[in-house]
């Protein structure tokens, strides 16, 4: 057997097993933790091409004990509870459009010598945005994102950042309202060394929202159960998504296309809902769910509801679940 086939089984059985016993609550893996290892398996790759050049029997062995160890060592480090703010984060930028309130929050019991800082960013509601759709932007990488309740305005959003520009802009056509939420600042995107972001979110509940997201490496928590969403779109590397879907709207789409994600989706028990799969090695939960063919899900009043929920998943190595509440 090639040592390359050897080694991406033993990484497939790996993540399978983790994932099994994950499943059946044997342990509790919080794949976040692995995420800031990622290095490791450059320097697998460069002792299995060191070591294997001339095919040999002991560079076969070292890749293998090699691998296996770093193995053991995420197995480990991955079932250690992290903090919500363990993600890596940017720098800050101040020249943002949008109205500000910057407030720096010292903590005095915090070792660290960069404390975090409060930036509180919005964009005011007008009459004319109740009628028109509501598109959110939202990308970055690093940071953890909340929906924490309503607002009066359009859009609130309140960072608690160590790193980051951060910036939040507005603008309009005849039918949408366009709101962008970003980070920028590209060369500390793989800071790991003293914490990332928090952003917090509060939205207008009148307008109907598309929310678009694009995470390279984060987590996601979103209540919607009180909110007319008509589409969420998310695109994630490595990211933790946890959303809660309402039935405000006749149909609602989730689109969710992850490379390694835990991906965790609730719907409601009063809409129908449609789930289609294209997950290759992907872990699936669906509850309460009937099988109509491969990669194909449907809840038993999916026919006579009047309100429906699509739901499309496309992951490399991901873990999908879905459930009604």
């Amino acid at each position: 057997m090639k040592l390359d086939r050897l080694i991406w089984g033993i990484l497939l059985l790996f993540v399978g097993g983790v994932l099994l016993l994950e499943n059946f609550g044997v342990i509790e893996f919080y794949w976040r933790n692995v995420w800031h290892f990622w290095p490791v398996f450059l320097i697998i790759a460069g002792v299995n091409i060191l070591f294997n050049k001339n095919n040999s029997q002991t560079g076969s062995m070292i890749s293998i004990a090699v691998l296996v160890l770093t193995l053991g060592f995420l197995f480990f480090k991955g079932q250690q509870e992290p903090d919500r703010s363990s993600w890596w984060g940017h720098n800050f930028k101040k020249d943002i459009d949008v109205n500000i309130d910057d407030n720096d929050n010292n903590d005095d019991n915090d070792n660290n010598d960069k404390a975090y800082k409060q930036l509180n960013l919005s964009e005011p509601f007008a009459a004319v945005d109740s009628s028109k759709k509501a598109v959110l932007n939202i990308s970055g990488g690093g940071i953890s994102f909340n929906l924490d309740g309503e607002t009066t305005d359009l859009i609130k959003a309140d960072v608690k950042k160590r790193h980051g520009d951060f910036s939040l802009t507005k603008q309009t056509t005849d039918t949408a309202t366009l709101l962008t939420f970003k980070m920028g600042d590209k060369k500390n995107k793989w800071n790991f060394g003293d914490g990332g972001n928090d952003v917090d979110f509060k939205l207008n509940k009148s307008p109907n929202w598309d929310i678009i997201m694009k995470l390279g490496a984060g987590e996601a928590d979103f209540n919607f159960e009180d909110y007319k969403v008509r589409t969420f779109r998310f695109d994630g590397g490595a990211a933790s998504l946890d959303i809660k879907v309402g039935n405000l709207l006749p149909i609602t789409d989730v689109i969710v296309k992850s490379g390694v994600a835990d991906v965790k989706i609730k719907v409601p028990t009063t809409s129908g809902c449609r789930i289609k799969t294209k997950t290759g090695l992907s872990a699936k939960d669906f509850e309460g769910f009937e099988k109509l063919s491969d990669g194909v899900y449907e809840t038993s009043n999916y026919k006579s509801s009047t309100k429906k929920i699509f739901i499309n998943l496309d992951g490399g190595l991901s873990n999908f679940e879905v459930s009604r509440y």
